[in-house]
């Protein structure tokens, strides 16, 4: 049996600054009219040699960092674009889901636009009727059904087009990051959509997302697009954790350059107080650039006072590189408050027990209230970015390592304790 879906090294190239002045146009006329080559411009390869087979009923994720080629290489798919070289072949129907709003008529009504999406798919009226009232119902619209697509919102659109893609009975659905569009509860139910498709049904899905966790949860297979190329296939905590990497080092560097350029996020301070540096100390008392999972290390902040500080509290978090807060800590928890600091250079030292985060690149956010009503004299997010060391191969499901104790209990009555 033939793959449903042949990409046979599939080559996009685009021409950069195609927009051309008259002189310009003039110029290669009379070029073009003299038989000599035309002036070239450079040119971009969106896709470079792409080759591979999906078969029936796979479930593929598509990933790879911004401009990686993954939108064109659905496109392809979808007979939305053509390829400079190579040859693409779909063997069965396809529902495009690649932008929000893509194949929705804004002039027209959201039943309208179902006949419409149904029709371009060569679903009979009857079966798209039959279907009708299940669409309406998924996208949570009957209220504006009969309304104008062009005075929904982009968050009505979009539930409208998963609807009616994931409803019509195309062999293969495209979908392109309209997962991580609407509300929560919208997009739960897509995922269970999405669930149900490749369980129940076996439908193939070709999945493009940044959501990570999301690719490795739904998808049976990933490929990891670098740069227009195929980087890595494979199961998908293997590329996964390839991806990571990718991402880690790249993020890595950014801090890097942020730090010689003093480059914070989000600063807020009142003046009486400014943070001068940051230093990483691992548990024998080393400056590191580098945190190893569970043992103990201590941040260093060193601060500068213009005023004298009364009762003082110093806070140090710590959040995702996309701001997801994972864990703060202040004086006045540990029962620390001071109640005097005079004006001058000053050093704070938090020392962390057994750093509990796991591998990855994270940033620290520090505060400095005073007293004696509670009030933000220095805040600043995105500072000293740093990366956590662990001794596992893949990278971990999560953020935080349990300290857990284990025992199994056998049906003999012995017992095994981990």
């Amino acid at each position: 049996m033939k793959p449903i879906i042949e990409v046979n090294h599939v080559t996009k190239e685009y021409q950069l600054g195609h927009i051309t002045s008259l002189k310009e146009n003039v110029f290669n006329a009379f070029r073009r009219l003299g038989g000599k080559p035309l002036q070239q411009r450079e040119s971009f390869k969106a896709l470079d040699d792409v080759n591979f087979t999906i078969e029936q009923g796979e479930v593929v994720g598509i990933i790879g960092h911004n401009g990686a080629g993954k939108s064109t290489l659905l496109k392809h798919l979808a007979y939305i674009s053509k390829p400079t070289k190579g040859k693409v072949i779909v063997r069965g129907s396809v529902a495009p889901l690649i932008e929000v709003g893509a194949g929705v008529n804004p002039e027209l009504t959201g039943r309208e636009n179902i006949f419409l999406n149904g029709a371009i798919l060569g679903i009979p009226k009857k079966i798209i009727q039959q279907k009708m009232e299940e669409i309406i119902d998924f996208s949570e619209l009957e209220q504006f059904i009969d309304t104008p697509v062009k005075r929904y919102s982009s968050g009505m659109t979009v539930k409208l087009g998963f609807s009616i893609a994931t409803s019509m009975e195309a062999d293969i659905l495209i979908v392109d990051e309209v997962l991580a569009v609407g509300d929560l509860a919208f997009q739960r139910k897509c995922f269970d959509k999405m669930e149900d498709l490749i369980k129940r049904q076996g439908k193939t899905v070709l999945l493009v997302s940044h959501n990570i966790r999301q690719v490795e949860r739904l998808c049976t297979r990933v490929i990891l697009l670098n740069h227009g190329r195929v980087l890595s296939d494979d199961q998908p905590t293997v590329v996964c954790n390839v991806f990571y990497q990718l991402m880690d080092e790249q993020i890595a560097e950014q801090a890097r350059k942020a730090n010689v350029s003093n480059g914070i996020k989000r600063i807020e301070k009142t003046g009486e107080v400014d943070l001068l540096g940051i230093s990483i100390h691992d548990k024998h008392g080393n400056e590191t650039k580098e945190i190893a999972h569970g043992e103990d290390v201590t941040f260093v902040l060193r601060y500068k006072a213009t005023d004298i500080l009364k009762n003082v509290i110093f806070g140090v978090g710590v959040h995702t590189n996309d701001f997801l807060y994972l864990a703060d800590k202040d004086t006045e928890d540990d029962g620390l408050i001071i109640q005097d600091i005079k004006p001058g250079i000053f050093t704070v030292r938090c020392k962390v027990h057994n750093f509990p985060l796991l591998q990855g690149v994270y940033s620290l956010r520090l505060g400095v209230a005073v007293g004696p009503v509670y009030r933000i004299a220095y805040y600043a997010e995105g500072v000293h970015p740093f990366e956590v060391k662990g001794q596992q191969k893949l990278r971990p499901q999560g953020f935080i390592a349990l300290d857990t104790d284990w025992t199994v209990n056998q049906a003999s009555g012995t017992s095994n304790t981990l």
